[in-house]
């Protein structure tokens, strides 16, 4: 095996999607630590290019690059612009949405608002990367999908089925794009503290659940999701592709 930079992401361009706050945040980040260009992508322009100049502000390279993953017109020409950066190396598909409800309480309408941001957009959005990969003979994508499309729990079920489509969909596009040098896998989140978690992480009945059924019994920090993204988007993961990567702290392996 040739000596490798293994988490030398120097070079590359990096779009990690829904990057002007939370996990997603903390992944671009970490991404541009790491040397890669980062692109902060979410649909709120003003906010993308906060967060950008805050990375350059500590002497790293990003770009705002907002636009909604659930406009094809509006991706396709987000992915015009980074082909003329040069083209995708990384993609981390990170947004998402989440509609906690009873599978009786959905309309046709509902459900299809949550694939169309929790599977169709992600499915478009590795199409749109892996070409650009592929002319590179070179790239990394990181779906990010949730304990959810693992286990199961009453009033979660569009989430569920979305996010077990995301683990089906990687490990098929892992053997598919894998003759064009392209790894595919994804990261499980369990419980992070995050904006939309906000009011959940103040719930006792959750800290009490943690507590019992996770091994270290606690909410995970943003910063602690980026490094399992890193790995697999750095030359170190070099040999991992097609999985799904549970970050839970150990809720999974207690459940």
């Amino acid at each position: 095996m040739p000596d490798l930079p293994i988490f030398d992401l120097t070079g590359q361009n990096a779009l990690i999607t829904g990057s002007s706050d939370g996990l997603g945040r903390a992944a671009a980040e970490l991404l541009a630590q790491a040397g890669a260009h980062v692109w902060i992508n979410g649909r709120n322009s003003e906010r993308c290019e906060e967060v950008a100049q805050d990375i350059r502000a500590h002497g790293r390279s990003a770009s705002a690059l907002p636009f909604d993953v659930a406009d094809d017109t509006a991706t396709t020409a987000a992915f015009s612009a980074l082909a003329e950066a040069g083209g995708l190396s990384i993609l981390v598909n990170n947004v998402g949405m989440r509609d906690r409800r009873m599978a009786q309480e959905f309309t046709r309408a509902d459900l299809q608002r949550l694939m169309d941001v929790d599977l169709v957009s992600p499915f478009r959005l590795c199409q749109q990367a892996a070409a650009q990969m592929a002319a590179k003979g070179y790239g990394r994508i990181v779906n990010i999908s949730s304990i959810a499309g693992l286990i199961a729990q009453p009033g979660d079920a569009a989430y569920t089925a979305a996010k077990a489509a995301i683990n089906g969909m990687t490990k098929a596009l892992a053997a598919e794009l894998a003759p064009q040098g392209i790894n595919v896998n994804a990261v499980a989140p369990g419980f992070f503290k995050t904006a939309p978690n906000a009011a959940a992480a103040q719930d006792p009945a959750i800290a009490e659940r943690l507590q019992a059924s996770s091994a270290l019994g606690r909410w995970g920090d943003p910063r602690e999701l980026a490094p399992a993204i890193l790995f697999l988007a750095a030359p170190a993961a070099s040999y991992v592709t097609g999985q799904v990567w549970a970050v839970d702290g150990g809720y999974t392996s207690h459940y």
